[in-house]
């Protein structure tokens, strides 16, 4: 297990949003609040060493909200970029490992996160969520990965690793990934 104190919480929201269209995917509102602010309201009382959301194209205030925020000036080079960004910071800051999170993942819980927590077992540690299929952030990795992460580039992230990783099993819906307006339709039909 490591110590969710010990971590950085690092949230993604720097995507393009091509799938989704012309708007802001994350500032759409969702229950009375933009659709990125559901995941940072679901982990804000866990006690994570730092915050820090790499961000590109949106207006939303995540510094309000206890975030570092960097900025992606380049999505179109991918997630890896923001992959690099997030672990430089956290590095930085002396934590050992990080949880990445989607801002586009409203669905996300502090329990499942403490999964995540609860399963690494060191330093090296990869673990991914999944739904029982295939993995998924979130994810944890140890600080014995930082090295590998920032050496990263292109649009496939921290996938190879993640496959390797450890996996703990949530329900699908919770890892509701909103990519397409129909995303958004079919969340808002859950609730």
């Amino acid at each position: 297990m490591i110590a969710v104190e010990a971590c950085a919480l690092v949230l993604f929201a720097a995507g393009r949003s091509e799938r989704f269209g012309d708007a802001d995917k994350l500032q759409e509102m969702f229950l009375g609040q933009p659709l990125a602010f559901h995941v940072v309201t679901a982990l804000e009382d866990m006690p994570f060493k730092a915050r820090v959301a790499v961000c590109s194209n949106t207006d939303l205030d995540f510094a309000s909200r206890g975030y570092i925020v960097v900025q992606n000036g380049a999505p179109e080079d991918g997630m890896s970029g923001s992959v690099v960004l997030g672990v430089a910071a956290a590095r930085a800051l002396g934590c050992e490992a990080v949880v990445i999170v989607l801002a586009d993942m409203p669905r996300v819980t502090a329990a499942h996160v403490l999964r995540l927590l609860d399963a690494a077992d060191g330093p090296d540690s990869v673990v991914a969520s999944s739904n029982g299929l295939h993995p998924t952030p979130p994810a944890l990795f140890g600080a014995g990965q930082f090295s590998t992460l920032l050496l990263l580039e292109g649009d496939s992230g921290a996938r190879d690793l993640i496959r390797a990783g450890r996996r703990v099993i949530a329900p699908e819906a919770e890892l509701l990934d909103i990519d397409r307006p129909e995303d958004l339709e079919r969340l808002r039909a859950l609730v």
